[in-house]
């Protein structure tokens, strides 16, 4: 008989990840994530980080993060709810709800851990939760820890999701409709108007997942609610603060009556450490610049418009985005990590995206472009990946 320790069922799978070609070591970054960065000991230009707007290593939120710390210490010591909650998260929420124009915002520890502990707490037996097949893998996991019953429609399929709500509104006492803002792989946007209608049509709830519309959709990037002025539509709009903020965290604006009941049923802050202080200060200082200027903004999107422009010009599928998130589909699967795995030999890192994350036969590598590449950056990315593309027979 075998040793119980030697874990040999998990070797097994790690044996077949390998067979699949699906297992893989992590990249190593030594040094700030930014435009350009030393990855496993080479420059290369970076284009797939989620740090939209150049925040991640931005002098302002490193001095407010490091003033922070001076003042509070580097954690808070215990839960928001014995005695982890400092004057500095509460003023953290105080910014987030003005920015968002909502009458509160409650904090979390990830943006994983809001869908995690949201979903659950406003949901139970007797409620349904309808669901975008595309949403994101947190939504679906705090959808399996509600005991609300689920149905999935098709992506932005406005057609079946009328049809799920007309057919199940006698039966069910509260109804909540979840989207993605925008959708992480493809970089579309929720059909958030025809949402909202039908939401309103049926009585049901609204609820948006707005990790990648957040600073970069709307008025100096409050996101996606605010892109189509539905404020006071949407009952639950989940932010994070990891991607365009730069730093880590997450949080839901709402209504007054969203924080009171959360503050008592969200699982991830009842039984978990709060933020440390450095990310709360950095955070605010992020939101306090996004309100001074739309600068930031303008530049992801204009770095987006010409990334994209000179990427469909020399025939690459960049499929149906309408954001700074660019997928260039190649189809294949082992095919996409040979393409990632030749343009980063070149200088650029790009993750290929492959089944189970995107639909089989749909692999792509996701160029994420931020507001802090220059130019001269983007022409030198794009003239590698015309390289790699005619070497491959990918631009025929």
């Amino acid at each position: 008989m075998g040793n119980v320790h030697e874990l040999n069922y998990l070797k097994e799978k790690i044996e077949d990840l390998k067979k699949e070609g699906t297992y893989r070591k992590l990249p190593v970054l030594e040094g700030a994530n930014q435009a350009e960065i030393l990855l496993n000991g080479r420059k290369v230009i970076n284009l797939s980080s989620n740090n939209y707007l150049g925040f991640a290593n931005h002098p302002r939120l490193k001095k407010a993060a490091i003033e922070a710390v001076e003042k509070y210490g580097v954690g808070s010591g215990a839960v928001r709810t014995i005695v982890g909650n400092m004057s500095i998260h509460e003023e953290l929420e105080r910014v987030l709800s003005e920015f968002k124009k909502e009458e509160a915002a409650f904090i979390y520890q990830s943006g994983f851990n809001c869908n995690a502990g949201t979903i659950q707490a406003i949901t139970e037996a007797g409620d349904l939760i309808i669901s975008d097949e595309l949403n994101h893998a947190s939504i679906i996991d705090g959808t399996r820890l509600s005991r609300a019953d689920k149905k999935i429609f098709k992506h932005s399929d406005m057609d079946e999701l009328e049809q799920i709500l007309k057919e199940n509104r006698d039966k069910y006492r509260n109804m909540l409709i979840i989207t993605d803002g925008v959708f992480s792989m493809d970089g579309d946007i929720a059909k958030l108007p025809e949402i909202v209608e039908l939401a309103e049509k049926y009585e049901a709830m609204t609820y948006v997942d707005d990790a990648h519309g957040s600073g970069v959709l709307g008025e100096n990037g409050r996101g996606t609610v605010d892109h189509f002025g539905l404020h006071g539509r949407v009952d639950f709009t989940i932010g994070t603060l990891s991607k365009a903020i730069g730093v880590v965290g997450g949080y839901v604006a709402g209504s007054n009556t969203m924080y009171e009941w959360l503050n008592h049923r969200a699982r991830p802050v009842l039984f978990s450490t709060s933020l440390p202080p450095a990310a709360v200060g950095a955070i605010i200082e992020a939101i306090k610049m996004l309100k001074e200027s739309s600068e930031y903004t303008e530049k992801v999107w204009n770095n987006a418009r010409y990334f994209k422009e000179k990427l469909g010009k020399l025939g690459f599928n960049t499929g149906k985005s309408e954001t700074p998130i660019t997928p260039v589909i190649i189809g294949d699967e082992a095919k996409s990590m040979e393409f990632s795995k030749n343009l980063l030999d070149r200088g650029v890192f790009v993750s290929a995206i492959v089944f189970p994350t995107v639909p089989r036969g749909t692999g792509r590598v996701r160029c994420m472009i931020t507001a802090e590449h220059t130019e001269e950056q983007l022409d030198r990315a794009v003239e590698i990946f015309r390289q790699v593309g005619e070497e491959m027979n990918i631009l025929g």
